[in-house]
């Protein structure tokens, strides 16, 4: 069920919510969040599906907050609200507000998004494209327990994780590191496969990747070895190299889901190794709501021995 609300208020907003819930029959609400999602109009359709999707997987309000720009100086002083609503399957697996804010309301977002927040149930906020350099006191992102950036959006997106880094709070995350959960696990695994003293390594990626970067100061906080930066033609990592006494544990993946595990004195292996989708990313995430400290470690780890090579 859709309904759309021109030049409204909140309040109106929360009684429209329960008429359209009343409407197809369900009066009560089984949400175990709010996922505050904030965005413009360009990055809006895709954001709204990924969350979509993500709350088959964790049913939750969404929310999603589209600041219009007006033009003309007689634009800036006509603040309003227009709001979209879907409920039932026009929404997943629970419910979707669309916020269109206008004139002075842009810089008011938190007030407008409070009343409509899941009553006693956690908050995540997240920018699928642009995001405030200090999360935690963004009026959005104050209202959150989990804040969530993506730095491949990002005009710089290597440059972008220092920012993140001097301003990190316990409770901010980035997708940029969730895409390498896979990574991490296998390269553990490995690890445990094969426990020889790591005394370098090396992560092969396209230019500028952030995600490569993150993996890169991850095996130097969990090492305590220099990561060389290799570029490659892409896409995405292509490789990883952990240098040990007992020769070289490496990842090759070049393209496509399958990447090729190397272990010292032991046959190749094929493993699965995809690109995910966002939705699977954000589904991630809303799966912990705690602080994910060892991302704050590696995010604010400083390279050991700059390098890139080609």
């Amino acid at each position: 069920m859709r309904t759309e609300l021109t030049d409204t208020t909140s309040s109106k907003v929360n009684r429209a919510l329960l008429a359209a819930r009343r409407a197809i029959g369900s009066p009560t609400m089984g949400l175990v969040l709010t996922l505050v999602v904030v965005t413009d109009e360009e990055n809006a359709y895709d954001a709204v599906r990924a969350a979509s999707e993500a709350s088959r997987e964790h049913p939750c309000r969404i929310i999603v907050v589209i600041k219009r720009v007006s033009r003309g100086p007689h634009k800036l002083r006509a603040s309003r609200v227009d709001a979209e609503l879907r409920v039932g399957s026009d929404a997943g697996t629970g419910e979707l507000v669309l916020l269109r804010l206008h004139g002075a309301l842009t810089e008011q977002a938190g007030s407008v998004v409070l009343p409509l927040l899941v009553p006693d149930a956690p908050v995540v906020a997240w920018w699928p494209a642009a995001a405030p350099a200090d999360l935690a006191h963004d009026p959005l992102g104050a209202l959150a327990q989990r804040r969530i950036t993506d730095a491949a959006a990002a005009f710089d997106p290597v440059g972008v994780l220092d920012e993140r880094a001097t301003g990190y709070q316990p409770g901010d995350t980035d997708l940029a590191w969730t895409r390498l959960t896979p990574w991490r696990a296998l390269l553990a695994a490995a690890l445990d496969q094969k426990p020889l003293p790591v005394t370098g390594a090396a992560v092969e990626s396209e230019p500028d990747n952030a995600s490569a970067e993150l993996l890169a100061r991850w095996l130097e906080d969990r090492l305590g070895v220099p990561v060389d930066r290799v570029a490659t033609g892409g896409p995405v990592i292509t490789g990883v190299v952990l240098r040990t006494t007992g020769g070289d544990v490496r990842v090759d993946r070049p393209a496509g889901a399958l990447a090729t595990l190397t272990l010292p004195g032991s046959p190749d292996r094929r493993v699965a190794l995809k690109i995910r989708s966002g939705a699977e990313l954000i589904a991630e995430e809303l799966r912990r709501l705690d602080a994910d400290v060892v991302y704050g470690s590696a995010l604010r780890r400083r390279p050991l021995q700059a390098g890139l090579s080609a």
